[in-house]
């Protein structure tokens, strides 16, 4: 952990109201952040969102996904006052089964967001018991000693709920993720007025997503979305296939609805789309007599007459969509003439995934299309002019731009300035940022990455993960040695290589190569010093990397087992 001078005015030991990011801050994805109120030594914290990111590909091989690490605030968990959940989306939601054991604080959500944290719960919890507290829509209440009213905001999911968190010191305003859709499929536009009136209110600090800074103009609606839907729909020969986020309820809302208005039958494959079904059904944001087929009855209805709606719009190896353009699906095929919609944006490190399945479709004969060639797709984030009209409702003494990259945060804090915010912070993950009094950059929080690795969670900086990278490059070779206590060699030394050429420039065999110079290690060593078997088998390994990589130019990671058999 880095440690940042505290700055030498302010709070001189008395409540100060301080922010700090775990995750969010630099990056897009894995949010998690902290709201602390009092003295240094006695503060209160508020945690906003628990959420998860993905895996980059080769650089994190084997890993299913990225948490937050949270010790910063597992160390302080007594004085956690309270989780609360902005909205069900994974970024934001994901890490809160697996890391509440670390924090055991109660959780706050609305009803849509609730379910779906249960729903979680159910099939991944393991029989885990969490407080989860349901809070109406734009209701207030309290979580000593923050006082927290809801606003719902729109975006990509049910129930997406801004923060205004007020305290004896300020209130903080925390967008959580949003756009202002004014004709949004599900849920009512942004209400301007009641955000009018809490900027009249007064507002010390806006934290306010920068996903879309950089973008000039608005977002268009998913209203849009949904007629461009119903269009391709209707005008399709065959069947259509359309991948979209599983949590999209209204592109769910919209590909079902285009179903029933071309007279076509919605199937739908993938366990996330029917949970998220099941929890909008639920509360209310699909209709309790929903119509669709499961997966099992596609191959019972005439292409003409099928829409299917399925997961995998990031390329997901094990979703429906993979399994599908690979031809390994049990019950789905497509056809030649088929159209396969990609409604959703290919989130950064995903491309070579979804771009694969594209390909391997569009070989089999299918049309893709992507919000490149329609608009199939719209994001769930706020543009320039967006962000512009929410600094009018607000007009914040400070802003400080969250949920973004570093170029987004910059973008953001530009905006800021030209909207006549005196005061802008661009903080990344784990520095500590106190609002009042005085605002400054105070400290450093322990920051990181907690890696799932099957079913365990690994540090970023421990583990497998390193030797796995390594190994990618590298490759490994074995060594097996069975010697005496004594430093007698029992039997021939034994290799394996794995990942490394079979065959030297000069046509030679690398296992040649290495059995070569295991020998000659052993043999430069003389026979009163064979007794330390621990330094025989590092002289090994080291002569066999060097051996390698004379003939290769690259080490591999070798290891030397030394079997020792008790004789004489």
């Amino acid at each position: 952990m880095n440690t940042r001078k505290r700055a030498s005015d302010g709070g001189a030991g008395g409540d100060e109201l301080v922010f700090v990011a775990l995750g969010g801050l630099g990056e897009i994805g894995m949010n998690a952040y902290l709201y602390g109120l009092g003295p240094e030594d006695n503060r209160r914290w508020l945690m906003v969102d628990c959420g998860i990111t993905f895996p980059e590909g080769e650089n994190d091989p084997g890993i299913d996904v990225i948490l937050p690490d949270v010790r910063f605030i597992e160390e302080r968990r007594s004085e956690l006052a309270g989780i609360v959940i902005t909205h069900a989306h994974e970024d934001h939601i994901g890490a809160v089964i697996e890391l509440w054991p670390r924090l055991q604080a109660p959780v706050y959500a609305t009803p849509f967001t609730a379910g779906m944290l249960r729903a979680k719960l159910a099939e991944h919890g393991n029989g885990l018991d969490i407080p989860i507290h349901v809070v109406a829509l734009d209701s207030r209440f309290k979580i000593d000693p923050f006082d927290i009213e809801l606003f719902s905001l729109t975006h990509s999911i049910p129930e997406m709920s801004a923060l205004a968190i007020r305290t004896p010191l300020g209130t903080v305003f925390h967008t959580g993720d949003w756009k202002l859709d004014p004709t949004p499929t599900l849920g009512k536009p942004v209400d301007g007025e009641r955000l009018q009136r809490l900027g009249d209110e007064g507002v010390l600090a806006l934290m306010i997503d920068s996903t879309n800074a950089i973008r000039d103009g608005s977002s268009p609606s998913e209203a849009s979305v949904a007629r461009e839907l119903k269009h391709i729909i209707a005008n399709a020969p065959y069947r259509v296939a359309v991948t979209t986020f599983s949590s999209n309820v209204a592109r769910v809302k919209a590909v079902a609805e285009a179903a029933q208005a071309t007279g076509r039958e919605l199937v739908v494959a993938g366990k996330a789309l029917h949970r998220v079904i099941d929890v909008a059904i639920d509360n209310g944001y699909l209709p309790k007599g929903f119509r669709h087929h499961d997966q099992d009855q596609f191959t019972y209805i005439d292409r003409k007459d099928t829409v299917l709606l399925c997961t995998g719009s990031q390329g997901e190896p094990r979703a429906a969509m993979a399994r599908i353009s690979a031809e390994e699906h049990p019950q789905i095929s497509f056809a030649k003439g088929d159209i396969v919609i990609f409604s959703s944006r290919t989130i950064p490190g995903n491309e070579r995934a979804v771009g694969q399945i594209q390909n391997d479709l569009t070989l089999g004969g299918c049309e893709i299309i992507t919000d490149n060639e329609a608009l199939v797709h719209v994001s769930g984030h706020p543009r320039r002019d967006e962000l512009r009209q929410m600094y009018r409702w607000i007009r914040p003494q400070i802003a400080v731009p969250m949920h973004g990259e570093a170029r987004h945060l910059k973008a953001q804090a530009d905006l800021a300035k030209e909207m006549g915010v005196s005061t802008v912070f661009i903080v990344t993950d784990g520095e500590v940022l106190r609002l009042t009094p005085n605002a400054a950059i105070i400290d450093d929080a322990p920051v990181g990455r907690i890696f799932r690795d099957g079913r365990l969670l690994v540090p970023e900086g421990e583990g497998p993960v390193r030797e796995r990278r390594k190994l990618s490059i590298v490759g490994v070779v074995i060594v097996s040695l069975c010697m005496s206590r004594k430093g007698a060699l029992m039997a021939d030394p034994q290799a394996v290589l794995d990942g490394v050429p079979v065959e030297t420039a000069e046509g030679d065999a690398m296992i040649d190569v290495v059995l070569d110079a295991i020998d000659g290690t052993l043999r430069s060593i003389p026979q009163q010093k064979r007794k330390n078997l621990d330094m025989v088998a590092e002289a090994v390994r080291r002569s066999v990397r060097a051996a390698v990589n004379s003939e290769w130019g690259k080490k591999p990671i070798c290891r030397v087992l030394v079997n020792v058999v008790d004789k004489g």
